[in-house]
């Protein structure tokens, strides 16, 4: 059809003067044969006839849902002209979108990693090749069926069930291949959909356990030597302070012994980190005094610090914690310890220790010289330092905060940072509520 669309007002004037044409003709034709009223009549019939044709014509098209359109007459026949430009458009956007889910089908397939889309039942829709290998899923036997009853791992149903309000992560082991560890993440999408995206992280898993592996051994083969170097030293600087022939050498064997100390730091904060990162977050957890353990801390340290400092703590005394008491010692004296090194003589450090309804939190903040806004993002990544030249000064090896982070997730717990340069830092360590308790429900 070719019709040409009209203004709707036109149409319709259209329609109404050929109705007056139709009744004024018969009207006269009646009154010539005398026959007045059942020519008019016969005239409305005609008119309603054609329409009732034209609507059974387009009822035995719409549910045909093929062939071509009739071409009517009056009214009808812009009707049918506007269904056929819908149902161009309609093929066209039909076929554009058909375009682009094969595209996206091509592109995902083409993906090494596995993506399999659910609907808001968890059944599967559509899989790509990588998401069958990976997942052992079969396609298109288990289109239809649900993920849940198909992939049977620990904590996969609780898995899916909180990935349909917000992005989750999951490492695994799949039933039929215990040496393959596979991350799946779920993303919820469009009208309670869910795009599962599953990728094969063995071979990454390998190379961090090498890697730990590895720094431990390298570190734990260092000590030895060390241990040995660190002892002449001792003796060399002890004898360079008696003997005069030695005084010459004495500024360079201070210098040895203070790198011997800082490397001997630094191979312990490795063994530790190495440590942490193999025990993971099953351990044995116990009743901590929190409230014990920051005061022995802070003692300690204030009485090892280089400078003087206004120390404040605000402690619940009541709030204790559910945990592993070494890492939470670790936590404090490494914030701590951060603290001293960047704030100068005579600065305040506030340390607290208080409850709220979102769980307990443990702040340590400072008015030394802060930290650069952009630099707070990398400061928890291992021997990442915001100013290497001053870190070298200061003694700090960009590890504390490194230690912090892996202490902290083996207790759920997160790390928030606010520091500006010239006005201090704060660190907060927030812990869920379930972790918490007090004196007297201990």
């Amino acid at each position: 059809m070719s019709i040409p669309s009209l203004d709707v007002g036109m149409i319709w004037r259209r329609e109404a003067l050929l109705l007056a044409c139709l009744l004024t003709a018969a009207a006269i034709i009646g009154l010539l044969v005398g026959a007045f009223w059942p020519c008019l009549l016969l005239a409305g019939g005609l008119y309603l006839g054609m329409h009732m044709l034209h609507a059974y014509q387009l009822h035995r098209w719409l549910v045909a849902e093929r062939g071509r359109l009739p071409n009517g007459f009056g009214i009808w026949q812009e009707i049918f002209a506007e269904l056929y430009r819908l149902k161009q458009r309609n093929r066209q956007r039909k076929k554009r979108l058909n375009n682009i889910v094969q595209e996206f089908r091509a592109s995902t397939a083409a993906l090494p990693d596995g993506v399999v889309v659910l609907d808001r039942l968890g059944r599967i829709v559509w899989l790509n090749q990588a998401a069958g290998v990976l997942l052992t899923l079969r396609n298109p036997q288990d289109i239809g069926q649900r993920i849940v009853n198909l992939l049977r791992m620990p904590g996969f149903v609780r898995f899916v069930n909180q990935g349909a309000e917000q992005i989750s992560e999951l490492e695994a082991t799949l039933p039929n291949n215990d040496q393959s560890t596979i991350l799946l993440r779920l993303i919820p999408y469009g009208n309670q959909q869910q795009l599962l995206m599953a990728r094969d992280i063995s071979a990454q898993k390998q190379l961090d356990t090498m890697r730990r592996d590895f720094v431990a051994n390298a570190s734990h083969e260092l000590r030895t030597p060390l241990t040995v170097l660190r002892g002449y030293l001792d003796m060399m600087h002890e004898d360079s302070a008696e003997q005069a022939a030695l005084a010459q050498w004495r500024k360079p064997i201070v210098e040895m012994v203070a790198q011997a100390r800082r490397m001997d730091h630094i191979i312990a904060s490795l063994l530790e980190l190495a440590r942490l990162e193999s025990e993971g977050a099953q351990q044995e957890q116990t009743r901590v005094d929190m409230p014990e353990l920051i005061h022995t801390q802070a003692a300690q340290l204030r009485a090892t610090a280089a400078v003087e400092h206004d120390y404040q703590l605000e402690i619940d005394e009541a709030l204790l914690l559910y945990g592993r008491s070494e890492q939470l010692q670790s936590i404090v004296a490494n914030l701590l310890a951060n603290a001293i090194r960047y704030t100068g003589a005579n600065g305040r450090i506030r340390v607290a220790w208080w409850q709220d309804e979102q769980g307990a939190h443990l702040s340590v903040t400072d008015n030394g010289i802060g930290i650069k806004t952009a630099l707070i993002p990398r400061l928890t990544e291992r021997f990442y330092r915001a100013d290497a030249a001053r870190d070298t000064d200061s003694g700090g090896i960009g590890l504390g905060l490194a230690i912090v982070r892996h202490c902290l997730e083996h207790h759920e717990a997160e790390l928030s940072i606010n520091s500006s340069p010239g006005r201090g830092s704060s660190f907060v360590c927030s812990f869920p509520l379930p972790r918490t308790m007090t004196r007297a429900s201990a």
